[in-house]
């Protein structure tokens, strides 16, 4: 894990701070209604600093947070999707495992070949390695890319089968809409790799899980939370 995190000359203890975090990164909350929440809880902060926060420590707390191991038998399900930000059409390319797990996102002007090249250079270096597979809609610019990238790769192109991708998308549009939008492609960037980052920490891998393993589940992703925060429960 890398270097453990710094809360000099910050007025709240760390607790509250990372509590702060994981409220607007988890929940569909705005930064006004996670000011009202905590207002709630005694503790009297601006919807402003609960922003500086987010800022400042979501990502420090994002990295630190233990990622799935790779595997040569896993299958990478791609898809992008277009955001407007201030009038100007961007896509945010998105890549997800088997299971759901969101791999890597990255956000970029253009929906051609040289952006999926790209979206697959870093999942490489990422991943260490190819997968067993990867699926993706018709947009024939993966195609091309997986050609030009990684020929070996089995290529399935067909936008039924890749209904996990499209659906990674839909909790980004919720909070999306709370935010009322995005302000510029370098924010949502942040945003989208802390969010991701948090939502494969909490959210079980399967669906079909008991409730006492969902619960089990969550109170482990909490530990684990408050150990990237460098906070004792």
């Amino acid at each position: 894990m890398s270097k453990p995190i710094s809360y000099k000359r910050h007025r709240f203890p760390p607790e509250i701070i990372a509590y702060a975090v994981w409220l607007y990164f988890r929940s569909p909350l705005s930064l006004r209604l996670v000011e009202e929440m905590l207002l709630e809880r005694g503790i009297v902060i601006s919807y402003e600093t609960v922003r500086r926060w987010a800022l400042k420590f979501g990502r420090a707390y994002a990295r630190r947070l233990r990622r799935k191991t790779p595997s040569r038998y896993d299958i990478w399900h791609l898809d992008e999707v277009v955001v407007t930000i201030s009038g100007k059409k961007h896509w945010l390319w998105r890549a997800v495992d088997q299971d759901g797990y969101v791999l890597d996102e990255i956000v970029q002007d253009r929906r051609d070949t040289k952006a999926a090249k790209r979206l697959l250079k870093r999942l490489l270096r990422k991943q260490g390695g190819p997968p067993r597979r990867m699926i993706t809609d018709k947009l024939g610019s993966y195609a091309a890319a997986q050609r030009q990238v990684m020929p070996e790769v089995e290529h399935r192109s067909h936008k039924g089968l890749n209904n996990r991708a499209e659906n990674s998308h839909l909790p980004l549009r919720r909070r999306e809409r709370a935010m009322q939008g995005f302000r510029s492609p370098g924010g949502l960037q942040r945003f989208a790799s802390v969010f991701s980052a948090t939502r494969n920490l909490f959210v079980p891998p399967h669906s079909r899980r008991s409730a006492l393993a969902t619960h089990l589940h969550r109170l482990n992703a909490m530990a684990a939370w408050n150990a990237a925060a460098c906070v004792v429960a």
